[in-house]
């Protein structure tokens, strides 16, 4: 009994009560940049910038609109520069949400490519942004407390499984340091739901296809994979001790228009169209459930609607990773439709309207020879799973390119 009543759902403070808490948070957090208290903003719609510390306040709205059509008015969304975060902040602002979003802008690829995705979303009516690293728990923390979202999309993370072997304490930093920033800062300035972006790496050296959200994933094969699988335990930890609605998002090879240069479907399209050799690792073996961005961002937005809930049927004696006792949930987001990596390439080629020049190589430290996507819990909770092809994704995505790059 005394742990049900952990997980009813939790009112949100009267908005005298909220402020009032907030205002004595806010007095207490300082500006490790500039040593100075951070002011806490005027809590209207209409913002200025100047109550804003600087390194928050980039660009605030004039305005803000809601439409009522989406569940969340307010909604703060990490990575909004990056490549999943960019999409889901224009269909958000395209709903009528006000939306802030928070990014560093690391430069793990191409700054000016981030820059680019952030200069299309800055004229938007009802945006804001704000430039911060989110392992900084206290600016992490101002950003809750002076814009007191709703709903919280957390996007931002090191990514990359290749790169996890170069530099793993990046990914000790942003993945678990600022997801710890992210918790807390929902713990302290109660959301009705925490989204949040996982990996279908995850499932590490499973044998069993489809990967299924009800089997375990306790054996990652990267530090990308490990720190993303930390993310989830966490997630539930606070989802069990403090009441906090999580939904965890195993993401399956995003690839679309604004895309990633450091994933293969860019690097294949770049390389093919300037004529020089793609190196290709066990082309025969490998595997890879390809989806395309628009459908992330439509099994997002339906998702963050859809605040997590304790599963009645949960059985301590025989756990369901994929549910709990306590508000959690985690989903696969994936196309259902593996596809070989000889196929992938004759599809690029085809895309790009050139034949690959190849360069052999053999699977690298990390990578898994299969990913394919069990969708069924998506689909039975939003009404949808993701169905675009891959010729037609990658079409778009070479049309992207050849415009954005000019070749």
């Amino acid at each position: 009994m005394s742990k049900r009543r952990h997980f009813r759902k939790r009112k949100r403070c009267s908005p005298r009560t909220s402020a009032s808490r907030q205002r004595r948070r806010a007095d207490s957090i300082l500006d490790r940049r500039h040593g100075r208290p951070i002011a806490l903003p005027n809590p209207s719609n209409r913002r200025t910038t100047a109550s804003w510390p600087s390194h928050v306040a980039h660009v605030l709205p004039t305005e803000c609109r809601v439409n009522g059509s989406t569940p969340f008015e307010r909604i703060l969304l990490t990575g909004a520069a990056g490549f999943v975060g960019f999409h889901v902040t224009e269909a958000l602002l395209d709903a009528g949400a006000t939306v802030l979003g928070l990014d560093n802008l690391t430069p793990y690829y191409d700054p000016a490519l981030k820059q680019a995705r952030l200069d299309r979303l800055l004229p938007r009516n009802g945006f804001s942004f704000g430039q911060i690293d989110i392992a900084d728990y206290d600016a992490v923390q101002a950003a809750f407390v002076g814009f007191r979202p709703q709903a919280v999309i957390h996007l931002a993370a090191q990514a990359g499984v290749r790169y996890s072997l170069e530099n793993p304490r990046a990914y000790a930093s942003a993945n678990l340091d600022g997801f710890l920033s992210i918790l807390e800062a929902c713990r302290h300035n109660p959301v009705d739901h925490l989204v949040y972006a996982s990996s279908s790496s995850v499932y590490g050296a499973n044998a069993k296809v489809p990967f299924s959200e009800h089997d375990g994933a306790d054996h990652p094969v990267s530090l990308y994979a490990a720190t993303k699988r930390a993310n989830e335990l966490m997630a539930h930890s606070y989802s069990h001790l403090y009441g906090i609605p999580t939904t965890g998002l195993r993401f399956f090879t995003v690839y679309g228009p604004w895309g990633r240069p450091d994933m293969a479907y860019f690097k294949f399209t770049k390389a093919i169209l300037e004529g020089r050799p793609i190196d290709v690792y066990a082309e025969a073996q490998m595997s890879r459930d390809f989806t395309y961005v628009d459908d992330i961002r439509e099994a997002i937005v339906r998702l963050a609607g859809k605040p997590a809930e304790a599963d009645p049927d949960f059985d301590p004696a025989r756990p369901d990773p994929a549910t709990a006792a306590a508000p959690f949930r985690i989903y696969n987001i994936g196309n259902h439709t593996p596809v070989r990596l000889d196929r992938f390439i004759a599809v690029v080629e085809e895309a790009c309207g050139r034949k690959a020049i190849k360069r052999h190589l053999p699977v690298q430290p990390g990578d898994v020879p299969a990913t394919y996507a069990d969708v069924s819990d998506l689909a039975a909770r939003v009404g949808f799973s993701p169905d675009t092809p891959i010729e037609h994704g990658m079409a778009r995505f070479v049309d992207w390119y050849r415009s954005f790059y000019r070749v």
